[in-house]
């Protein structure tokens, strides 16, 4: 067997392989044989026609038979003699294979192309120029945080000298039935509660259950549009009749010392409580300043550093992308079966570019780490294990087991090298201090032209306040 490697590119090689007629013939006499115990022809008993007669019968399907018994072997002989290693099953095609003689008469030609890791050159990774920006903490934020928890501190006082209003929350056990469907399964709802008024709540709810009290039974119909939110009420109507249980009316604690004091969270006035929050808010602000600058450096040693990444390791993390986001659809409600193919194939190709920055910053980091010379300890791992298990509200050997399906403790141990990749290539880095800037503000329109006459101004871009979880949150019992 004569073979040629050939580079296509740095992720591509084409190997000819050139198989010799003695192969050729010994295959075939083997396959041929084999047939003629067996076939089945006219005007001979089974297995007695001669060879000649049987190979012109069965010519087709011996033909085909050869070549699968010969060319995966070929295929990995030659891959195995130019030391190579493919990261998918090679693509074989056959010369001339309209015309191609099995009989051992001629040798069969024919290149195969093979997927392999690219040769990445040492990463330029020091010195990394990045920008940390701190957003500021406004007191707006935490005037939201409060108002908040003010909410969250909220009961529900029922109210029992009057009907409902408008700003009342109704509870009722509700039972619906469609008009198209009467006799179907009927729509249960126990203890739903109806804030009247509220915008997330649909007009006709409002609109029959004002006026309602206590023990009181409410029958009415609700004819939903065409486009509304739930697609199992889309354009149908449907009949209800509501028991009514309660009426009453949300009310908030004053915002005092002493509703401070009440949350039990060690808070001594409402000054306290604010001096936390903002320092929560500060300390989310620089982890997550801290976060875009790891990002950021991980995209400029990206930017800075291009090869060629192989098509099959794109592939496979685009499709993963894409059962992300079918997951997350479907936990939305989506029906995956009425989605249309053409928006699947814009979101898969739009995920194969986020595939390629993932493949090629995973494969950077690993240059980089071989670089540092990181390494990750058992202990580290199994420090990390029952941090995680704690996390997760489990045992260190309960949540190993769960590991055993994606890869054991070695996922762990390739995260935390990983991670301390990142840290490496931070530390390597220039990282500047600079002003807050939104990236998400609109920005100003500039003009081509030049003005007569330059003025200052101070444009002040509004920013919507950000939510972390800053404190611990408590539930609010409802009376009634």
């Amino acid at each position: 067997m004569k073979t040629e490697l050939k580079e296509i590119s740095p992720t591509q090689r084409e190997i000819h392989i050139q198989i010799g007629p003695e192969t050729l013939r010994e295959a075939y006499g083997t396959v041929s044989r084999k047939y003629a115990r067996g076939a089945n022809v006219p005007g001979f008993r089974k297995g007695y026609a001669p060879l000649d007669v049987v190979r012109l019968r069965f010519k087709d399907e011996i033909k085909n038979e050869v070549l699968q018994q010969v060319l995966p072997d070929a295929v990995t002989e030659a891959i195995e003699e130019h030391g190579l290693q493919p990261l998918a099953e090679p693509q074989l095609h056959i010369d001339d294979a309209e015309n191609v003689k099995v009989n051992g008469t001629q040798p069969v030609a024919l290149h195969v192309h093979v997927e392999v890791m690219p040769e990445i050159p040492m990463p330029k990774y020091e010195g990394i120029e990045v920008t940390r920006r701190v957003k500021p903490v406004e007191e707006s934020q935490v005037d939201e945080l409060i108002n908040h928890r003010v909410v969250q501190e909220a009961a529900l006082i029922p109210v029992e000298s009057r009907s409902s209003e408008i700003g009342d929350t109704v509870i009722a056990d509700l039972e619906g039935t469609f008009e198209d469907e009467p006799n179907g399964e009927p729509i249960r709802a126990d203890d739903l509660e109806v804030k009247l008024g509220d915008e997330a709540i649909e007009k006709s709810f409002t609109d029959n259950l004002v006026g309602v009290k206590p023990d009181e039974e409410k029958v009415f119909t609700v004819s939903y549009p065409q486009e509304f939110s739930s697609t199992a009420l889309a354009g149908r109507t449907v009949h209800y009749k509501a028991r009514i249980k309660s009426v009453g009316r949300m009310e908030s604690p004053e915002l005092n010392d002493d509703w401070a004091k009440s949350l039990d969270e060690g808070y001594e006035s409402l000054s306290d409580l604010r001096k936390k929050l903002r320092s929560d808010l500060e300390a989310y602000a620089k982890s997550d300043a801290d976060a875009r600058v790891r990002n950021n450096a991980i995209a400029k040693l990206i930017e800075e550093n291009a090869f060629e990444v192989p098509n099959v390791l794109i592939d496979s993390q685009a499709r993963n992308l894409l059962d992300n986001f079918a997951r997350d659809l479907q936990q939305k409600g989506v029906d995956l079966n009425k989605v249309e193919n053409d928006f699947i194939q814009m979101a898969y190709t739009q995920m194969r570019g986020q595939a390629e920055r993932d493949v090629r910053g995973a494969m950077l980091l690993d240059k980089v780490a071989d670089a540092e010379d990181i390494k990750v300890s058992l202990d580290e791992v199994e420090e990390e294990i029952a941090r995680m298990a704690e996390y997760y509200r489990s045992t260190p050997e309960e949540l190993k087991k769960s590991l055993e399906k994606q890869g054991g403790s070695r996922t762990i141990e390739n995260n935390l090298r990983t991670r301390k990749t990142v840290e490496a290539l931070i530390n390597k880095a220039k990282v500047i201090e600079g002003e807050w800037i939104d990236e998400n503000a609109p920005q100003p329109i500039v003009s081509e032209e030049k003005p007569k006459k330059a003025a200052k101004s101070k444009a002040k871009s509004e920013e919507k306040p950000e939510k972390p979880k800053a404190a611990k949150k408590k539930t609010a019992k409802s009376e009634g």
